[in-house]
């Protein structure tokens, strides 16, 4: 038996989320000599697409088109917009008939847009989070690698996607030839769900090893709610320490006092906000946690070099002139 994936190709969609998701694949058809998969490109409308890469993929159907699919993957750039106005009812009516959606990094976006998912948890690379939070905030999102329910599956970025393939592999042909799989590749682990995704963490030049757990557990709390983000005192408090032991922890495993780092975080959720989405600068603000945007501005400006505003501009600039959207993960 035959499962057969469609792969919806949106201009801009990252090119190494669709490799990693067919090689394992192929490689798993080979090991097991056998047509146990088989994929499709499919586009919105019946033409080439571009890729994040600049690299060109002529699809074989358009979604008005395909059909027998078992499941159908969403390959987008977050800021990717539907260009024929069917797509969002189509994607809905191939869902109801029996079709597995699913997506890979930015690919999320356009899969709330198009109005299929209810009450489902979706994977959401840590780099979008900032800005699917401000577009959808009521879908449940997961750090999680990948998310897999009985109607839709997504995984966070290409080598999440490598995980989804494993997992599709493992149901249909067994662990054996899903671990041989990864070995062909070289890829070190397995991740099923439930593994959460490695986050950038930022260290200081002479620190040695991994960050230590409390560290990691304070910028967890901090990350939890950036709209109303916790006080030093407060993540103290909940790790049973006093704040001058907190500082101090911090300044040894980051280079930075606790403050400092934390305003890092917001700033980098609040790039995301700017690129990602067309919210104005006070949105952006009150999403990280201030009561205005005049000290977001300034803070922003000292991170970046540049307004939010200028950096809006020249990111949409940069989408214009080159005719893609900002490079996507």
């Amino acid at each position: 038996m035959t499962t057969r994936i469609g792969f919806l190709l949106f201009p801009g969609f990252p090119m190494a989320c669709l490799t990693s998701i067919i090689e394992p694949l192929r490689a798993a058809n080979e090991i097991s000599m056998s047509d146990s998969f088989a994929w499709r490109l499919v586009s919105e409308l019946p033409r080439k697409v571009v890729s994040s890469a600049g690299i060109t993929f002529e699809p074989d159907a358009s979604l008005e088109t395909v059909s027998a699919l078992d499941y159908l993957v969403l390959l987008s750039a977050p800021v990717a917009r539907f260009e024929n106005p069917r797509t969002a009812s189509l994607l809905r009516r191939i869902e109801r008939h029996g079709t597995v959606l699913g997506a890979i990094s930015g690919g999320v976006f356009p899969l709330v847009r198009s109005g299929v998912v209810r009450d489902e948890r979706l994977s959401v690379h840590w780099c979008y989070e900032a800005a699917f939070a401000a577009e959808f905030p009521e879908i449940q999102r997961s750090n999680e690698v990948i998310e897999i329910s009985p109607r839709l599956l997504t995984a966070s970025g290409a080598a999440a996607a490598f995980d989804l393939a494993l997992s599709l592999i493992e149901a249909a042909l067994g662990a054996n030839v899903a671990n041989e799989v990864a070995c062909w590749f070289q890829h070190p682990i397995m991740r099923k769900a439930g593994v959460k995704q490695a986050l950038p963490i930022h260290q200081a030049a002479d620190a040695e090893g991994e960050m230590s757990p409390l560290v990691a557990r304070a910028i967890e709390i901090f990350a939890e709610n950036l709209t109303t983000p916790a006080s030093i005192a407060a993540i103290a408090e909940r790790l049973h320490i006093t704040p001058r032991h907190l500082e101090r922890c911090f300044k040894q495993a980051t280079g930075q006092n606790p403050t400092g780092y934390f305003r890092h975080l917001r700033m980098q959720a609040a790039r995301q906000i700017v690129m990602y989405t067309n919210d104005s600068i006070a949105e952006v603000a009150t999403a990280v946690g201030y009561a205005n945007a005049k000290p977001l501005v300034r803070h922003y400006r000292d991170t970046f070099g540049l307004t939010p505003q200028q950096d809006r501009k020249r990111i949409n600039l940069y989408r214009v002139e080159g005719n893609l959207p900002v490079p996507s993960v």
